[in-house]
Parts: C-alpha cells; sequence; structure tokens
C-alpha cells in the first residue's frame, strides 16, 4: 500500500471522501473500500445530487459510519466545520464541473463544500465529466485556480463517457486514485511542490526486431518509472510518461505515449523534453539493434547453423539530452543498472557513467542476481554531479521514487 517506512501514519489517517454528483459515483464506491481495507478512517460527504446515483445506506454500510450531504445534521458537533479540521486527507471523486467550480470561488452551500473551506490537510480532486465540460474555459480557469492554491487535481482519463460518447474526461481507475492519495497522506505535504512543473518520465525496456516474430529485449519491467509518474502527478506535475512495453495500468492524470524501439524511444523523450523542467530516464533502452531486420521470420538452417546478426550501436539517448539541453535550467536523472566487474565497484561505474554521461543524476542500482527487476521493491544510492550521495535502503519502488524526487526538486533553480 504506502511506501515503507510511512504505514504507521497511514493506517491512523483521517481520510474525508467527497463524492459529488456524477454518474461516476459508483466507481467511488471501490475508492471507499480501498481506503477502508488499507485500514483507513474514511469519513464519507457525498452531495445531494451524489445521493441520487449512490445512496447513503451503501456509503454507510461501507464506511461503518453515519453518512448525510446536509450541514443540519447532528448540529451540535457542528459537522460543517469539524469534519474538515480533522481531517488529514480529503478526496473528492468523483469531482463534476460544478464540484470545482464551487471549490475554486469559495461557495459553501452544503457539507462537502464547508467541508473543503476548512479543510488545511491535502486535498486532492479527481474530475470526471464530458468531454466539452472539462475543457471549457471557465472549467479551466478553475483548475488553475485550485491548483494555484495547492490542490492536485489529477487530469481525467480518457475513454467512454455517459452514453455513446468518448473522450477526456472519464474517472481515472479508483486503485490509480487511491494510489494518489496514499502518497500525497505519506508525504504530508499540502503544497504540492511540483506543480506547474511538466516533468517527462521514461520507463520499460526496448525491443530490438531481428524479424517479425524475434527481438533482441531485457528484463526492465517499468515498474520504478510508473512509480515515479505516479509520485510527480500526486506532487501536481504535468506528467508525460513513455512507456516501452509496459504492461501496466495507464497512472492516473498522465499521459502516456508509448514506444518499442530506442529510436521511437528517443524521439518520444527528445520532444517531450522540450518543454520539460526535469526528464527522468528510468526506462532501459537497448545499447545496440541490428543493422538489419527480417522482413519475413527467419527460418532454421536445414544443416543447423545460425544466422549471423550484425548489431549497429543505438542513439545514446541520456547523454544526447543531458549534454545538448534543450531547456535551459532542466534537471536530468538517469539510472544505472550495475553488477560491478574488474574495472571497478558498482559505486565507482556508477560515478564514471555519471561524468560520461552529464546528467544532474544518477540513481545506481546492484542489478547482481537478477535484483530489482519486476520487483515491488528497490534500493539504490542517488549521485549528484555535485558530488552529493543519498543512500536510499531497500524498501518500495515508490517510496524510492519520491526520494529522486526530493533530489529533483531541490535542484530547481540552482
Amino acid at each position: 500500500m504506502s511506501p515503507e517506512g510511512t504505514r504507521p501514519r497511514a493506517r491512523s489517517a483521517r481520510v474525508v471522501l467527497g463524492v459529488s454528483g456524477g454518474i461516476a459515483a459508483y466507481k467511488a464506491c471501490e475508492l471507499l473500500r480501498r481506503f477502508t481495507e488499507s485500514g483507513h478512517d474514511v469519513t464519507v460527504v457525498p452531495t445531494a445530487s451524489a445521493l441520487e446515483f449512490v445512496g447513503a445506506p451503501t456509503w454507510s454500510a461501507l464506511s461503518g459510519k453515519p453518512v448525510s450531504s446536509e450541514v443540519w445534521t447532528d448540529v451540535h458537533a457542528v459537522p460543517h466545520v469539524a469534519i474538515g479540521q480533522s481531517a488529514d486527507l480529503v478526496v473528492v471523486a468523483p469531482a463534476t464541473a460544478d464540484l470545482l467550480a464551487k471549490a475554486a470561488h469559495g461557495l459553501a452551500d452544503d457539507l462537502l463544500t464547508n467541508t473543503l473551506l476548512t479543510a488545511r490537510c491535502p486535498v486532492v480532486f479527481a474530475p470526471a465529466m464530458h468531454t466539452e465540460m472539462w475543457e471549457h474555459p471557465a472549467t479551466v480557469a478553475n483548475v488553475a485556480t485550485l491548483r494555484s492554491r495547492g490542490a492536485v487535481v489529477i487530469e481525467p482519463a480518457e475513454g467512454r463517457l455517459t452514453g455513446k460518447d468518448t473522450g477526456k474526461g472519464r474517472l481515472p481507475d479508483p486503485l490509480e486514485i487511491f494510489e494518489i492519495g496514499v502518497d500525497v497522506l505519506a508525504r504530508g505535504v499540502v503544497a504540492p511542490d511540483l506543480a506547474g512543473r511538466h516533468v517527462v518520465v521514461s520507463a520499460g525496456g526496448t525491443r530490438e526486431y531481428l524479424d517479425p516474430v524475434r527481438f533482441l529485449g531485457n528484463r526492465s519491467s517499468g515498474l520504478q518509472g510508473y512509480a515515479l509518474a505516479r509520485a510527480a502527478a500526486g506532487r501536481g506535475a504535468e506528467v508525460t510518461l513513455v512507456a516501452a512495453n509496459v504492461a501496466q495500468p495507464d497512472p492516473a492524470g498522465v499521459k502516456v505515449v508509448t514506444v518499442e524501439t530506442t529510436a521511437q524511444l528517443h524521439d518520444a523523450v527528445v520532444s517531450a523534453a522540450a518543454s520539460a523542467d526535469a526528464v527522468v530516464m528510468a526506462a532501459a533502452p537497448a545499447d545496440f539493434r541490428p543493422t538489419a531486420v527480417s522482413d519475413d521470420k527467419i527460418k532454421k538452417a536445414e544443416d543447423g547453423s545460425s544466422p549471423a546478426i550484425e548489431l549497429e550501436q543505438n542513439p545514446d539517448i541520456l547523454k544526447e539530452i543531458s549534454q545538448h539541453r534543450l531547456r535551459e535550467g532542466s534537471v536530468i536523472v538517469g539510472f544505472a543498472a550495475e553488477t560491478g566487474d574488474a574495472t571497478g565497484t558498482v559505486l565507482e561505474l556508477g560515478r564514471t557513467k555519471l561524468a560520461r554521461k552529464g546528467c544532474d543524476l544518477l540513481v545506481v542500482n546492484d542489478v547482481s542476481g537478477g535484483a530489482v527487476f519486476g520487483s515491488p521493491d528497490n534500493q539504490a544510492v542517488i549521485l549528484g554531479a555535485d558530488g552529493a550521495a543519498v543512500d536510499v535502503p531497500h524498501g518500495s519502488k515508490r517510496a524510492l521514487a519520491q526520494v529522486i524526487w526530493d533530489e529533483v526538486v531541490s535542484r530547481f533553480d540552482h
């Protein structure tokens, strides 16, 4: 669930789940279940419109608490003030255009909007509405206002909407909203420190085709890159994730660009880096590719001989974007999966690579024996071009992602 080292705090946290009146309100039931089953104390605050979609008995049964949308219930307990004051995290899912407008303008005509005005904890909005409503200048301005005040407004997903419509405006997957909520809660910081920043993350492993069915590849699962993308979204960033052959659901609020080969990864990263404040190259691009790709499947030879495969070097993406920066002041982060050899230890090889690539930070992993690949956990040393070295002990990849972003933020405008 939450990153290593933060679980005791997360289990005792008081979470307010606000639900506004959209068809996606039913999906908030799964979000509520994830928060309660992970040990959180959850208070559901629906709007009157939300109760038209999912009734109060459902929310009460799932949360184990009475549910009301009005400020007049239990007036002696002053719920319109007390709920927000005592919260450690507020998540509004779905957040309709109407709810976002009220929150941006400080309107307080029901229990949920009163709660938003009194909350002094982190607030996460997960919008859901038709594309035209999301793209309307009024909604765009309201979202910008909320983000400027420190709220995390997740970008909605693209997909099937109400009726036959499709487009951007779909509620992100409840698991993804939960992951962002837990990360925000674990950090305990009200103001997202990546708000207003555009970051690019690459993830996964590239494939270099020999023929239509065979390729050269590697063992990268993309888990660390996806953890980095989720963490950045939770810290308020506009995130572009360039994913190479990753079998993971798209992180909430993240623009995903899918690629296969190193050449495609190069083009996508270079294009996105032109407007990026930070680029984190967590992907594992192939160093070499075949000089020729067969149009047909390569057949076995009757005499048992094997075909000769000639390789050429792929472009060094990390070195290129580090030494020829497309945006002044950008922070570039690389990864080094090392095993150590006769020429040096893992850290010695990492320092050599850091100097050769020219990036600002290098995350060095010891992958001896296949460690790290496909595992939810990681450990690393983050080396800085300024001589810094941050040892990150064994823990979740989500926890490592937060430390990496801490290091990136500390280097902005330095």
